[in-house]
């Protein structure tokens, strides 16, 4: 008797080979996908391995599939960021080639998320994570706004800094909270309540970032970020200003981090202790040094907060917020 695969109908015949071409074929096209989606994945592992030092630390406690999602969703964001940080025009583009790059990035990005697909690997690693995680133009179109704003505009009001920091880091919350549950469903009242968790977290990284750089934003780049602030002349009493409105926003995440999926808790945890102690350097940091220095965590305490967050995130939930 001749062995049959599972399920096989023993009153037919094996296809003629003409048919089973096709399936030949196909399987080689989903081969070459799966390869193309592994080399552009990869791809985006080597921005975030170049470019973060406290992210990248962080990311690597995520579980696998999260920390290619979130490696995914850094190397879109970090090429695009770089193009207005100084990249583009060290390459010789004027501030209208730079633009002209970023709308480029832009269309190329959302055709992707159309279609699953793009020539620009890191745009196509993105898509991978975007069309598998619920990531969508809601999202990325505020971010490129924002990215657009660095070419066109030096120093902000209340609302342009609003709009600002929502498109350059809250959204960036947001997708990287959708990675962490990797498709699977969420009910839209706890995904409201997770969201406004992942904005103040983002809105956070975003303000240290901007307080740590205020020397090499003005000096370099001309810019001035926080409304009413002049960077030359920052004063004891705005820094503390500044540091408390960070606070607040760290404080605001921290009480959601044990609501998130066990696999992206110990690197969220990670992540926002490692910029809540940044945050305290800058406080103990006299304002006037801050133009010149750029605060920074040593590596062997980060070693401590990162290994703190671990045990933190193995202890089940017990003393979180």
């Amino acid at each position: 008797m001749t062995a049959r695969p599972p399920g096989a109908d023993r009153n037919h015949s094996a296809p003629p080979a003409a048919s089973r071409a096709p399936r030949a074929a196909d399987r080689g096209l989903r081969d070459s996908s799966a390869r193309y989606d592994d080399v552009a994945q990869r791809a985006a592992a080597v921005v975030i391995g170049r470019y973060s030092t406290s992210f990248g630390a962080a990311s690597r406690l995520l579980a696998p599939p999260l920390r290619r999602h979130v490696r995914n969703i850094y190397a879109l964001v970090r090429v695009a960021d770089e193009a207005v940080d100084g990249v583009g025009a060290g390459h010789g583009l004027d501030d209208a080639a730079v633009l002209a790059a970023l709308d480029e990035l832009e269309a190329q990005t959302e055709a992707a998320l159309r279609s699953g697909y793009s020539a620009n690997v890191v745009v196509h690693a993105f898509a991978v994570t975007a069309r598998r995680t619920g990531i969508g133009p809601e999202l990325t179109r505020p971010f490129f706004a924002s990215m657009r704003t660095d070419a066109q505009r030096s120093e902000h009001d209340p609302t342009s800094f609003d709009a600002y920091v929502h498109g350059s880091a809250e959204v960036v919350g947001q997708m990287c909270l959708r990675a962490f549950f990797d498709g699977a469903p969420v009910q839209p009242v706890e995904l409201s309540v997770l969201d406004a968790g992942a904005r103040r977290l983002g809105a956070a990284f975003q303000k240290v970032n901007f307080l740590r750089d205020v020397g090499a934003d003005v000096q370099t780049l001309g810019r001035r970020y926080f409304p009413g602030v002049d960077p030359a002349q920052l004063t004891e009493t705005e820094k503390r200003r500044l540091v408390a409105d960070i606070d607040a926003d760290l404080a605001a995440a921290r009480a959601v981090i044990g609501r998130l999926p066990s696999g992206a808790r110990a690197a969220v945890l990670a992540a926002h202790d490692l910029f809540a102690e940044l945050n305290a350097r800058l406080r103990r940091t006299p304002a006037a040094d801050l133009l010149t220095t750029r605060v920074s965590v040593p590596t062997g305490r980060k070693a401590r907060i990162v290994a703190g967050a671990v045990l933190g995130a193995r202890r089940g939930g017990r003393g979180w917020a």
